[in-house]
């Protein structure tokens, strides 16, 4: 007891750190009362760690104290957002972001973020606008649709949809597309929240024509078809096609919309992107209405666009909870400049999603060889870096069939494993995401801008270096 009151009372003052070099110019850049409250919350825990036998005299050095206090602050600071190497090969990652914006996108939001802009104004007129006004005459050019409108995300789009075209009315949907489409949000959950009624038809595998058509009542508002982004069935399984749900629609007067999911503009097959319906096709053939993402294969931001009929589209914009899901200008920009790309016929160009999912493999195979040769000369001799044929995939909810082929980079450090490895390159600064597949750390370029590179390398160069 009285080692720790002696403890106790070598714990330097506040008023005595505040006059130490170091601390006067962290209160500089921070703030005097920011840096107080830090130290007294670090005195606060020595106190603690004293009494409970947790500290040595050792450890009460001003210095020391300085050292902790310095680093507790850089690292409380530190933004909790931050920019990372994306090495392993997914191209629209959830966890990393999913869409990385096009470089026009970027300058959209570069230019709004900081200044007033015309989000519901009429520059013409000088009177009061709509903010959809700027975005669907270019949507209705780029989709072929009659109206649009833009929500924060799909799962609003959806949810916007049933509330305003089918609340306390039913909504047909086959048994196999009652999806969980990630993070525990459902479409049964979506639509009993909407107020609309589900009205299930059909089996798991097998759904035709006829039991849409058998399931057709008095109260039945919707057709909904829902493509099943994250999942698909094989073997023993029917349903019925979109021409064919069109052809019922028409015939029983009730409007069809589509759910399309991941938001695919461009016929991506010849680049191995199979089974996705393009929006467009999606429209032309008769969807009354179609919903998708914004920031997933078309390669935007954050966004649920809603396309098709002008009388559908109305209802949803007149809809009272519209505010509530509606988007801001940064939205707004950065998704105008997007569908810009696609206007012009340049979205495999502009277009970093499009563009990584359209690197070929003889590309990335040329270029895994420069890389793994300026590696491996940057490297020790006991790490052994070499190349793997493999695939990388779309993520992101989209497309889990497709496989894009690929040559990975594979990292072997000689009494060291590979989830070590991984974790020594996470914690770098900027922190690199690589792949852990067969006992293996392997790194896919094709999500790795050419820019980054040094920086991967000296990355990994450091995490390397770091003792085990």
């Amino acid at each position: 007891m009285i080692e720790r009151q002696h403890l106790l009372r070598k714990i330097p003052p506040v008023d005595q750190l505040l006059l130490r070099p170091a601390i006067v110019s962290c209160i500089d850049r921070t703030g005097r009362e920011f840096v107080v409250s830090e130290i007294q919350r670090l005195l606060q825990g020595i106190r603690d760690a004293i009494l409970s036998g947790e500290v040595s005299a050792g450890d009460l050095s001003p210095e020391k104290i300085e050292m902790s206090l310095l680093e507790t602050v850089e690292r409380r600071l530190r933004p909790k957002l931050r920019t990372l190497i994306n090495a392993t090969g997914v191209v629209l990652h959830t966890n990393l972001g999913r869409a990385l914006l096009s470089e026009a996108a970027q300058k959209s939001l570069s230019a709004f973020s900081g200044n007033y802009t015309n989000l519901e104004y009429d520059i013409d007129s000088g009177g009061r606008s709509h903010r959809d006004k700027l975005l669907e005459p270019l949507l209705q050019e780029v989709l072929g649709c009659e109206a649009a409108t833009v929500v924060n995300n799909n799962s609003a789009a959806v949810y916007l949809i049933l509330n305003s075209l089918a609340c306390g009315r039913e909504v047909i949907v086959s048994r196999g597309e009652l999806v969980e489409i990630g993070g525990s949000f459902r479409i049964p959950d979506i639509m009993s929240r909407s107020g609309a009624i589900l009205r299930e038809v059909g089996t798991t595998n097998k759904t035709r024509i006829q039991d849409y058509r058998d399931a057709i009542g008095p109260n039945t508002a919707l057709l909904l078809r829902v493509h099943p982004s994250n999942f698909r069935m094989l073997g023993f399984v029917e349903k019925p096609g979109l021409r064919e749900l069109v052809n019922l629609s028409r015939e029983a007067g009730i409007p069809l919309v589509e759910d399309i999911g991941s938001g695919l503009l461009v016929d991506l097959k010849p680049y191995g992107i199979q089974d996705e319906p393009v929006a467009q096709e999606s429209l032309a053939a008769g969807a009354d209405l179609i919903c998708f993402s914004g920031d997933k294969l078309l390669g935007g931001p954050q966004a649920g666009i809603i396309a098709g009929a002008g009388k559908l589209v109305g209802l949803i914009r007149r809809n009272p909870l519209m505010r509530t899901y509606r988007v801001e200008k940064l939205i707004y920009g950065a998704l105008e400049a997007t569908l810009a790309s696609y206007r012009l016929g340049r979205a495999a160009e502009e277009i970093p999603v499009v563009r990584m999912i359209a690197m070929t493999a003889a590309d990335l195979k040329k270029r895994a060889g420069a890389f793994a040769r300026r590696l491996k000369s940057a490297l020790p001799s006991d790490v052994r870096v070499s190349l793997a044929e493999g695939s990388s995939v779309v993520g992101g909810g989209s497309c889990p069939e497709c496989r894009l082929p690929t040559t990975l980079i594979a990292l072997e450090v000689a009494h060291t494993g590979p989830n070590a490895i991984e974790s020594r390159l996470r914690l770098q600064d900027p922190a690199i995401i690589v792949r852990l597949e067969m006992d293996r750390c392997l790194i896919d370029l094709r999500t790795v801008f050419p820019e980054q590179e040094p920086f991967l390398i000296s990355g990994i160069q450091k995490a390397l270096a770091e003792p085990a």
